[in-house]
C-alpha cells in the first residue's frame, strides 16, 4: 500500500515529521518516548501484512466499505453544469469518515498494550467512531468534547455513553474542539504508561498527520476506481470541507501527483472572513504557529495567541488546519476557499429537497462551493466532492438557525 504511493507530491514528511514548513513534533519530554513507539509500531504496521489484512476486513465487514461513488443527477441538472459525484462516507457505519481512521489507531494501541483510549471530538463523530470501537474490543474510552459542542451535539453525545463512553465537557476556553484537544492532551502526559491517544484528524505531533492521512487514504483510492469506472476517467475537480481536514486529505493524497486533477479545501467561513475572526478559516484567515505539537497555519492575534474563531459546523471549528494541507497550500497543489453558515446551510437544504440526503454541516460547506463553480463549468466536467457525513447530529442546529424549535414539529 504506502511505499509506492510516494513520489513527487507525496514525498513528506521528512524524517522529522516536516512537511516543507510545517508538521514535526513539538511536545513535552514526558510523551516523546510514547511518541517514538507509536512511530515505530506504525512504521513496522505499514509493511505487515496481516495488519492489513485486519483493517480490509474491518473496512469491509465492521465500517461497510467500500462506500458508494454516488452521481447526484437532480443536482447537477438543478446547476445546469457540471456532472457532480458524491462520495458518500456518510453511509459508514457511525454516519462519517471519521471510523477508517479510529479503526487503524485503536488496531495500534493494541498492539502497543494500551488498555485506556482517550479522544477529542468536535461534532461527535470522531467520538462516537471512538467509543464504537473501544466498545467491540473492550477497551476503556474517555472523550473529551468542549461545553458548547455537548449543547449542540446532543444526539452524538447520548450515543458515545450508550456506547459505553465516559464523556468529559470541557468548559475552558470557548468549549469547543481546541479546548476539548487540549483537555485530552494534558490527560495522555498525565497517563503515559497505560493510555493511548486517538487523534481524529490530520494534526498534532508527528507522527499523526502522516498516520490518519494514510488511513483516510481509502477514500481517495476507491473513488479513483469507483470513477474510473463509472466514467472511464479520473475526475477534473475534487472538492471536501476541512476543519483539521482528514475527510479531504484522505479523498485528496491518491491524486495529488494527477496535475489535471483540480484540488479544492473549503474552510469555514463562519459569518465572513473579517477581523473579528468570526470564521475559522485559517489559510483563509489565519498565518503559521504552533498549536497540538505541530506547526502549521493558525488563527492568531498579533501577539501569537490563538483565537476562538467560529463557524456554525462543531467539526469545523477549529482554529487550525493539517500541515499537510499548509505546505499543498504554499506549494500551490491545492487551492483553499471559505464558505460562510449562510451558505453552508443553503447547501444543507437544497441537498435533501433535490436528492433525499441529509447531509452534515461539514460536507454542507464543500456542497455550497460545488454549487458556486458548477454552473459555469461544461457539463462534461466531473466534480467529485466527499460527502463525509450524515446531519442527523446537525438537526437542532440547522432547526435554530432556520428559526424553528423541534417542539413545532410535533
Amino acid at each position: 500500500m504506502p511505499d509506492d504511493l510516494l513520489n513527487s507530491y507525496k514525498t513528506g514528511p521528512d524524517e522529522k515529521g516536516r512537511f516543507g514548513d510545517f508538521g514535526g513534533r513539538f511536545v513535552s519530554e514526558t510523551l516523546m518516548p510514547l511518541i517514538l513507539e507509536l512511530e515505530e509500531q506504525y512504521e513496522h504496521a505499514k509493511t505487515d501484512k496481516s495488519f492489513w489484512d485486519e483493517m480490509d476486513f474491518l473496512w469491509k465487514h465492521y465500517v461497510g466499505r467500500p462506500s458508494p461513488m454516488y452521481h447526484a443527477e437532480r443536482l447537477s441538472e438543478h446547476l445546469g453544469g457540471a456532472k457532480v459525484y458524491m462520495k458518500r462516507d456518510e453511509l459508514n457505519h457511525t454516519g462519517a469518515h471519521k471510523i477508517n481512521n479510529v479503526l487503524g489507531q485503536i488496531i495500534l494501541a493494541r498492539r502497543m498494550g494500551k488498555t485506556r483510549i482517550i479522544a477529542e471530538t468536535g461534532a461527535g463523530q470522531h467520538g462516537v467512531a471512538t467509543a464504537t470501537v473501544c466498545a467491540k474490543f473492550g477497551l476503556k474510552c474517555v472523550v473529551y468534547m468542549g461545553a458548547h459542542d455537548v449543547e449542540r451535539q446532543a444526539p452524538n453525545v447520548f450515543r458515545m455513553r450508550l456506547l459505553g463512553a465516559e464523556v468529559v465537557s470541557v468548559t475552558s476556553g470557548r468549549g469547543t474542539l481546541k479546548d476539548a484537544m487540549n483537555d485530552a492532551m494534558r490527560d495522555w502526559v498525565t497517563n503515559v504508561r497505560d493510555t493511548f491517544y486517538c487523534i481524529g484528524t490530520v494534526a498534532g505531533p508527528h507522527p499523526y498527520p502522516a498516520m490518519v492521512r494514510d488511513f483516510q487514504a481509502i477514500i481517495g483510492n476507491e473513488a479513483k476506481e469507483q470513477l474510473m469506472e463509472a466514467e472511464g476517467r479520473l475526475p477534473d475537480t475534487l472538492v471536501a470541507a476541512i476543519g483539521g481536514g482528514s475527510n479531504a486529505m484522505g479523498l485528496f493524497f491518491p491524486f495529488l501527483d494527477d496535475k489535471d486533477v483540480e484540488i479544492i479545501g473549503v474552510e469555514a467561513g463562519g459569518k465572513g472572513v473579517n477581523a473579528k475572526m468570526e470564521h475559522c478559516a485559517s489559510l483563509t484567515g489565519g498565518r503559521p504557529g504552533v498549536l497540538h505539537g505541530n506547526r502549521t497555519y493558525l488563527l492568531q492575534d498579533d501577539d501569537g495567541q490563538i483565537l476562538e474563531g467560529f463557524s456554525i459546523s462543531a467539526g469545523l471549528d477549529y482554529p487550525g488546519i493539517g500541515p499537510e494541507h499548509s505546505w499543498l497550500h504554499e506549494i500551490g497543489r491545492a487551492q483553499y476557499v471559505a464558505i460562510t453558515d449562510k451558505e453552508a446551510l443553503e447547501a444543507f437544504q437544497l441537498c435533501c429537497s433535490l436528492e433525499g440526503i441529509i447531509p452534515a454541516l461539514e460536507p454542507s460547506h464543500a456542497l455550497a462551493h460545488v454549487m458556486k463553480i458548477a454552473p459555469d463549468l461544461p457539463k462534461d466536467h466531473i466534480i467529485c466532492m466527499n460527502m463525509c457525513g450524515r446531519g442527523d447530529k446537525d438537526i437542532f442546529t440547522v432547526a435554530r438557525a432556520l428559526g424553528f424549535e423541534m417542539g413545532e414539529f410535533a
